[in-house]
């Protein structure tokens, strides 16, 4: 499989949970099936980072729609108040932050001093983000998902800190593929034990029906349609959430 056959399969992965995730009488496989999503689009992603003919400009158009994805979730909250709110959907900062750790650690392995100085400016960045209720009190009225958007914390996001490392683990494993399925599985295995500790139906572990998917990757990109899947994310949440709400009223 191409990255594009892999990105339009998680896109349809995706597009199902999200029905589910604003029409409770969705079947409830939709979620389950949803759970394979962004493990593809982070397996995609990690494999973008390292044949990108420019990371800069990669992690920032990243970070440009983390920025966008929160101004959307504060406008539609906003103008079309709901029981359930939009939601928090921004896979675009789990992705971002995976992208810097992941040029931290080779720029460190080069070379150590810039590689420091740009651990450490990460390291600062969560020290300004604890900060910002102190700096900015206006900030005090925003969750902390909202600041996270703007101001990138490695916990607070989406997916968590785990899946920041499960994204680095793909990376620097690309090429030892047995190594890969094996960390991915004990990953999986986690999910399924964390969730049943805290006495959830554990759910996320269902990502494990992504790992034949990446497997099959052929190392080819494929089709284009790069902006595609840029739009797509916040087009597709967008309108499952207005048709959600007029449905509710």
């Amino acid at each position: 499989m191409t990255t594009f056959s892999l990105k339009l399969t998680a896109a349809a992965l995706m597009t199902l949970d999200h029905i589910g995730f604003y029409f409770p009488a969705a079947p409830i496989w939709f979620r389950w099936l949803g759970r394979g999503a962004y493990p593809l689009f982070l397996f995609c992603m990690v494999q973008g980072c390292s044949h990108t003919r420019s990371r800069k400009r990669y992690l920032l158009r990243l970070y440009l729609m983390s920025v966008f994805m929160t101004a959307l979730g504060l406008f539609l909250d906003a103008r079309v108040p709901s029981e359930g709110g939009y939601g928090n959907h921004n896979i675009f900062l789990p992705l971002f932050l995976t992208g810097v750790l992941i040029s931290a650690v080779e720029l460190y392995q080069q070379d150590r001093k810039k590689g420091g100085l740009l651990l450490g400016a990460a390291a600062l960045v969560q020290v300004f983000y604890m900060l910002l209720p102190f700096l900015f009190p206006f900030t005090r009225n925003f969750s902390g998902d909202v600041l996270t958007g703007v101001v990138p914390n490695l916990a607070v996001n989406e997916y968590g800190f785990e899946f920041i490392a499960l994204g680095m683990a793909l990376y620097f494993l690309r090429d030892r593929r047995e190594a890969l399925a094996a960390v991915y599985w004990i990953f999986c295995i986690y999910q399924f034990s964390a969730e049943a500790l805290y006495g959830y139906f554990p759910v996320q572990w269902m990502m494990a029906l992504a790992l034949p998917l990446m497997l099959r990757y052929n190392g080819e990109k494929g089709r284009g349609w790069k902006w595609f899947f840029y739009f797509y994310y916040p087009a597709h949440t967008c309108l499952l959430f207005l048709l959600s709400a007029a449905l509710a009223g």
